[in-house]
């Protein structure tokens, strides 16, 4: 269905992409690139007063980025977080990257290796600085060609705790609000669940993705009652292993 409404668009759109070419060519006076018509590539969502974007994933990166380079690790270690994350991190830390389908990405800085979140092949109290952003929420669910396992979230949290050092960093995002699930897609956790997920170690800071951002902003050191008030917001953990 969106397919064919996104081709029903196209096809009405293209008189307006026509006399655009049209007008182009007529401006062109240095001639400098070809502008066949068998080459058109009609963009026709793109004319707005505003950028759209994901707010989940440019906000919590950004977070996460800051909150990296606020710590100042020597080396961290990421497991299947955003490769957005990863690559632009590796600029000033050198980070390790895992994931259960490793990405072929090719940076200085920047290993990128496989690992199952639920079994982790490093030696316990090992790392002092660690993210799991927006991940956890698919362990179990098969989505990404993992064994389903109703616990396999919760086997993959006390694997984060396992690994981390005493005093080290976890920086941990996933969605919050009324818990569910939306199989396979991802879970929704309340702040409690969260928190109690987390014991032995303390919460330096909770920030917020709010369903009506683009009204509210990102929220800085938000609460436990506006976090449970969200249908589908992105909480942002920050985590000392005590």
């Amino acid at each position: 269905m969106k397919r064919t409404i996104k081709k029903c668009l196209r096809l009405l759109i293209v008189p307006s992409i026509l006399k655009d070419l049209i007008r182009y060519r007529k401006m062109d006076n240095e001639k400098r690139f070809s502008t066949s018509v068998t080459d058109l590539y009609p963009c026709i969502l793109d004319k707005t007063i505003k950028t759209g974007f994901d707010a989940h994933y440019v906000y919590h990166t950004s977070w996460a980025a800051r909150k990296v380079k606020e710590i100042n690790p020597k080396r961290h270690v990421d497991i299947s977080s955003s490769l957005y994350f990863c690559g632009i991190v590796s600029a000033f830390i050198p980070v390790d990257f895992y994931d259960y389908r490793p990405a072929d990405l090719r940076l200085s800085n920047l290993t990128s290796s496989h690992a199952d979140l639920t079994k982790l092949h490093f030696k316990d109290a090992t790392i002092p600085s660690i993210s799991c952003l927006h991940t956890i929420e698919h362990v179990g669910l098969g989505r990404y060609g993992d064994p389903i396992d109703p616990n396999g979230d919760i086997k993959a949290i006390d694997e984060l705790k396992r690994v981390t050092t005493r005093g080290g960093s976890l920086l941990f995002v996933t969605p919050v609000g009324k818990p569910k699930i939306a199989f396979n897609a991802h879970r929704i956790y309340s702040y409690a669940q969260i928190i109690k997920y987390f014991e032995g170690f303390e919460l330096v800071e909770f920030s917020l993705v709010p369903d009506n951002v683009h009204e509210t902003g990102f929220i800085i050191n938000a609460t436990e009652v506006l976090a449970n008030q969200q249908s589908y917001g992105c909480g942002c953990f920050w985590f000392k292993k005590k």
